[in-house]
């Protein structure tokens, strides 16, 4: 019977027993093995979850050792491998819905098809939102909408955006907040370095404490509402630099720039 084996040659056998790390097949007389990782495509945590003792399976042979007369055994269908579903049906730029099920501190990880996994990283998430963990974005088990943005089969990653679906809004804010335009802005959150100041046109800027002084002296607060002048904007980095204090100071500043 050996010398009628051949690797690739598929076969149909009966399971004979199980263990923590695979299943035994008689193909004729002769013992094989599917090794656990040969079960199914998706991740599994024992044989039982897909094959039990007695069913009848068609199997493939994967390596033959003539020396130890140990035959490896394949189970898994090419057709069914989740990787040639996901570059058929979803390839790059596919909108699709997405299950969280797993964040981490540089983004989170998406499920879109059985057996796959794709990572959102934490920037993809927002163009506008400042996030410092996916946690203040989602959460584990809510579905959200995708766009596939990177296949790697071979390396079997997968990169999803979430930000993308809709259009950059820096490329709108880049034609209002130029250099020297005054926009009111409300001091959102404040901080030992400074204030972030919401805009009502939409986006977020940043005052340091000496941008914060007020015409009277005193320093602006959290809450406040007040005009801002922008001061520096880069939209690669996405910053707004924005000031107060400039509003009146260059009011006050041009009899004297007319006077020279």
């Amino acid at each position: 019977l050996w010398a009628t084996l051949e690797e690739g040659q598929k076969l149909t056998g009966t399971v004979k027993s199980l263990t923590s790390y695979g299943a035994f097949v008689d193909i004729g007389g002769m013992d094989g093995m599917i090794h656990i990782s040969e079960l199914s495509w998706n991740r599994i945590k024992h044989p039982s979850e897909v094959v039990n003792v007695g069913d009848t399976v068609e199997v493939t042979i994967k390596k033959l050792d003539p020396e130890t007369r140990k035959i490896s055994l394949g189970f898994k269908k090419l057709e069914d491998n989740p990787w040639e579903i996901l570059k058929r049906d979803y390839p790059v730029g596919t909108d699709c819905k997405a299950k969280i099920v797993g964040l981490a501190s540089f983004g989170a990880f998406a499920n879109i098809l059985p057996g796959i996994d794709g990572l959102i990283h934490i920037s993809d998430l927002s163009w506008t939102k400042k996030i410092k963990h996916p946690s203040e974005f989602t959460k584990v088990g809510e579905t959200i909408d995708v766009v596939v943005l990177e296949i790697d089969k071979e390396n079997r990653r997968l990169s999803l955006g979430h930000k993308q679906l809709e259009q950059n809004p820096w490329d709108t804010y880049e034609t209002i907040y130029k250099p020297g335009t005054v926009h009111i802005g409300k001091i959102t959150e404040s901080m030992d370095k400074g204030a972030v100041i919401t805009l009502n046109e939409g986006g977020e800027g940043f005052a340091t404490p000496k941008h914060l002084v007020k015409e009277d002296g005193t320093q602006a607060q959290l809450g406040e509402e007040l005009p801002f002048m922008v001061i520096e904007f880069v939209k690669d980095s996405k910053r707004i630099i924005l000031s107060h204090s400039r509003t009146f100071e260059d009011v006050k500043d041009e009899p004297r720039r007319e006077n020279n």
